[in-house]
């Protein structure tokens, strides 16, 4: 299985794997978005994680990543965690499940719909991958206006089983193929 690309540069944000090295600001953005993620993120309620624990989880993501298995990074804005996201092998081997979280000082921005842009591009660059899907439960209205403005296009709803608090049990996956990607794909930002 081919790897996943380490980093990805868009106009505003370098998105990479996140290093052990970046576990004091990991854990200083997730603490400062509890209140903000709480709602969709099912990993939340183990937070806060020790930083023994959150460099195993590093440590543990750099491997899935070595096997191509999944990838997990940091999009920073000039050296400032603004998020972080994924690319996921969770629907087989040719399609990459596409997540993304932002930090609450730095939503409204358009860097979830940025670092979204830079990884669909580069996922299709990873020999085998026809499809990218972003899914995200129906009361997260917010995440949804990510794969809308980059034109993907919305499936069927699907019963779905609750994970976080603002979830109401609804999964909405968006996707986009390969040759849609390249003939559909969404203007740039400013």
């Amino acid at each position: 299985m081919d790897c996943l690309p380490s980093e990805v540069v868009t106009p505003r944000l370098d998105v990479r794997l996140w290093r052990t090295d970046d576990v004091p600001v990991l854990r200083a953005a997730i603490e400062a978005s509890l209140d903000h993620l709480r709602p969709w993120l099912a990993w939340i309620p183990s937070e806060p994680l020790s930083d023994e624990d959150r460099t195993r989880l590093l440590e543990s993501g750099r491997s899935l990543w070595e096997k191509g298995a999944e990838a997990n990074y940091g999009a920073f804005h000039n050296g400032v965690v603004v998020g972080g996201c994924g690319l996921h092998r969770r629907q087989g081997p040719d399609t990459l499940d596409l997540g993304y979280w932002i930090h609450a000082d730095h939503v409204r921005k358009g860097y979830a719909t940025e670092l979204a842009r830079g990884l669909t591009t580069a996922a299709f660059g990873v020999r085998g991958v026809e499809r990218v899907e972003i899914h995200h439960d129906k009361a997260n209205v917010a995440s949804g206006g990510v794969p809308r403005a980059l034109r993907f296009t919305r499936g069927q709803d699907e019963p779905d089983q609750i994970r976080a608090p603002g979830e109401i049990g609804i999964d909405c996956t968006w996707s986009i193929s390969r040759s849609g990607w390249a003939t559909r794909r969404a203007p740039t930002l400013p």
